[in-house]
């Protein structure tokens, strides 16, 4: 879910502030401990791929997750004073939050991910989705927290998402509006001179 808040924000902010303003913004772009993002979004895919094929892998991948949580909060706070990031910050919390309190592992409804169809439903009721997800029960822990919000057309991307998964895409939403936005206004000045 987080690529939906970036893709959305790049075309908002693309057709507001205009293609070489755009760019030049984003090229200015400084995010503290920000080389750390793409390593932790790495170590996620990597343990997702090959979590269920190597045992010790998969018995502590929830640790790991949160590990990888807890890294990205400590760059998001680093980054608080940045347009956004407190959303972010606050989504992300969630996330981290309801992982947290049921294993490592985020609960995903299992009406809502009907839309993802009969196989993804299948592999979670009996266990066997990837090392990040689990089947929202009886017994989850903030079960509101988990994945319960359904994604289909006309959105273009099928998926099921979380309330933290909204407030963080908010956030990033917000942060590259004002990036790139800030940048047009003050090209605007010096042009304007």
């Amino acid at each position: 879910m987080v690529y939906d808040g970036i893709v959305i924000g790049l075309i908002v902010g693309f057709i507001r502030a205009g293609w070489r303003s755009g760019l030049t913004a984003l090229s200015q772009i400084s995010i503290k401990g920000g080389i750390l993002f793409p390593i932790l979004l790495g170590i996620q895919l990597i343990i997702v791929l090959i979590g269920d094929r190597i045992p010790y892998i998969k018995s502590f991948s929830g640790y790991m997750f949160m590990a990888v949580y807890a890294a990205g909060l400590y760059v998001l706070w680093l980054n608080r004073k940045e347009k956004g990031f407190w959303w972010i910050f606050a989504g992300v919390g969630l996330n981290f939050l309801v992982m947290l309190v049921n294993g490592g592992r985020m609960p995903v409804s299992i009406d809502a991910a009907s839309v993802l169809g009969h196989h993804y439903v299948e592999m979670l009721q009996n266990g066997t989705t990837d090392s990040k997800h689990a089947a929202l029960t009886a017994a989850t822990r903030l079960p509101f927290l988990g994945d319960i919000i359904p994604l289909s057309a006309p959105y273009p991307r099928t998926q099921v998402i979380s309330v933290g998964d909204v407030i963080m895409n908010f956030g990033i939403f917000v942060y590259l509006q004002s990036v790139m936005m800030a940048f047009r206004t003050n090209s605007s000045v010096v042009n304007a001179k």
